[in-house]
């Protein structure tokens, strides 16, 4: 297995419940979700402001909290009623450079690097005739011919998307095959089981050279009397597997018992080596399994590396949540008296009001741990108290004067890395701003904490929206990046306008933007001719608002007065 390791060795005695093999990021069964970095609690020009976090672009150079992520895409093939739709590499109206990374049967190779809009998988469908557009009407009637059938209904990397395609797998059903298909398949299967049969035949040659070794005679088979195992022909060697028993074996009761140990050592894998190309030739012949409807599917796997951004969310384990407010260059980080500059910026007033003190306490506390080389691991709600920290601290300190005298007596500079500062008594020490180099005014809260990178990711909720689709009922805006919606203008922002006394703004929002059907026509007109006229009309929600108390018994007309 490339992604497990084991814990266990051979010989070793195991108990229930003990972990056997570690996965990735995993050690003795303890998961790894964040990093140790180093954390200061102070304010950076209110870019901290309302829990927002300060980061140092070390963090980013060394790829610190980078994760990647893979993404699954899928496609399906099915028969429709015009017909049955195709993977292909053969797609109308695309230009060869869109195709250019698609292999013969329309699937994108893997470790190409894509980006929104390219295509993934190529496919068409039938296209009926009275689909065609005015433009094609026009060109089948002077050219007097059918043209193309088949409509573009590929599969395409969606907005906001990219990455390298890292995988790239195909299902099918082993139904209506054309006379080609059936010819590959049929040379397929024939290919597997060669190469199945050339695996099985050299495992039971091995098995009876060991065999014959052990009790000193050479098996004879007794249907054929040739000897067995010793034929070049792989179809004579698979005859002698299905017909081997543990009576060909020959010799003294003491040879025989060592040569059936060989026998049923070997038997089991044998018979799963037959099994596995049973199975596989089966499901050769049978496709795979798949949804109702559905005749073939690709699925096409895409990872994205995510460097850690502004915008995206980071906790550590006191719910002590935040979002990156502003990536900092290194050199202008606030630094220690050794040049150690810090790694994360917390806001300080994020701690007393929600009274989660313990986030001090673990930052006091990996600060020792740095120091000295230790892991610090504490049960919930029963973690180490203020004295036992003190202690440590303490002892932390006097580690780092004594690495101090020895760096000194050798005249040599502190290893890189290491910290070479004393943690004050106040346990806050001063720090010096890194664009000034003068010191703060007060003293800082810094140590070690233990923080995670969440799932809240801003490349996944960044949106916008131009022109987009619109609600059947209401013509509003959809919602939602999924749908490319709009951003909702509700009660609350009408009030603020209306407080502003922005009535222009206002009446736009509420019509062309939203639901006047003809006066965002007529706006989208005068904005391509250069014009900058706004002429609003009725909003669909009032009509819908008329229907509604129509609905319920209430006639409502609308009358069209001088005067009013």
């Amino acid at each position: 297995c490339l992604t497990q390791k084991p814990l266990v060795g051979m010989g070793q005695k195991e108990k229930r419940g003990q972990i056997i093999a570690d996965v990735p990021a995993c050690r003795n069964g303890e998961l790894a979700l964040g990093r140790n970095v180093l954390v200061a609690f102070m304010t950076y020009d209110g870019y901290n402001f309302e829990d927002a976090i300060v980061i140092s672009e070390k963090l980013v150079k060394k790829d610190v909290f980078t994760s990647i992520h893979i993404e699954e895409f899928d496609i399906e093939i099915r028969e429709t009623k015009l017909g049955r739709e195709e993977f292909t590499r053969d797609i109308p109206n695309v230009s060869e450079k869109a195709l250019k990374n698609l292999d013969d049967g329309g699937v994108v190779r893997v470790g190409t690097r894509v980006g929104p809009g390219d295509i993934l998988v190529g496919k068409v469908s039938p296209k009926s005739k009275t689909e065609l557009s005015p433009e094609e009407k026009l060109l089948h009637a002077i050219f007097g011919r059918a043209g193309e059938d088949v409509k573009n209904d590929s599969l395409e990397v969606p907005a906001g998307t990219e990455g390298v395609v890292v995988g790239a797998q195909r299902f099918s059903r082993r139904m209506h095959l054309g006379d080609e298909q059936k010819k590959e398949l049929l040379k397929d299967q024939k290919k597997y089981a060669a190469e199945m049969d050339a695996r099985i035949a050299a495992m039971f040659r091995r098995m009876t050279e060991e065999i014959n070794e052990a009790t000193g005679q050479t098996m004879i088979d007794p249907s054929t009397r040739q000897k067995v195992g010793k034929s070049d022909l792989d179809e004579v060697i698979l005859e002698q597997v299905e017909g081997f028993s543990a009576n060909w074996i020959k010799g003294s009761e003491e040879a025989r018992k060592r040569g059936e140990e060989i026998y049923y050592r070997y038997k089991s894998r044998l018979n799963e080596l037959r099994e596995e190309k049973d199975r596989r030739l089966e499901h050769m012949k049978r496709g795979d399994e798949l949804p109702a409807g559905v005749l073939e599917m690709v699925k096409v796997y895409l990872a994205t590396k995510r460097p850690l951004s502004v915008g995206d969310k980071m906790a550590g384990r006191h719910g002590n949540k935040g979002v990156i407010a502003r990536i900092v260059p290194e050199e202008d980080m606030p630094f220690m008296e050794d040049g150690t500059s810090v790694e994360i910026l917390l806001n300080p007033l994020g701690v007393p009001s929600r009274m989660n003190v313990g986030q001090i306490l673990e930052t006091h506390l990996g600060w020792a741990a740095a120091v000295l080389g230790f892991q610090a691991v504490t049960p919930v709600f029963d973690g180490a108290t203020e004295a036992e920290i003190n202690k440590v601290v303490e002892e932390a300190n006097e580690h780092v004067r004594k690495r101090r005298k020895e760096t000194a007596d050798k005249k040599q500079p502190p290893p890189a890395g290491e910290i070479s500062v004393e943690m004050p008594p106040a346990l806050k020490m001063t720090l010096f701003d890194g664009r000034t180099g003068e010191p703060f005014e007060q003293k800082v809260t810094v140590g070690y904490m233990y923080m995670l990178k969440l799932h809240h990711l801003v490349d996944d909720k960044i949106h916008a929206r131009s022109t987009g689709p619109y609600s059947l009922i209401t013509q509003q805006p959809l919602g939602g990046k999924a749908r490319t919606g709009g951003q909702r203008f509700g009660e609350m922002e009408v009030w603020a306008l209306e407080a502003y006394g922005a009535a222009y703004v206002l009446q736009e929002l509420l019509t062309v933007k939203s639901d006047d059907v003809e006066g965002r026509t007529k706006i989208y007109e005068s904005m391509v001719k250069g014009n900058n006229t706004l002429e609003a009309g009725t909003p669909v929600s009032f009509d819908v608002l008329c229907n509604e108390i129509r609905g319920l018994g209430l006639n409502i007309t609308l009358e069209k007065k001088k005067g009013i």
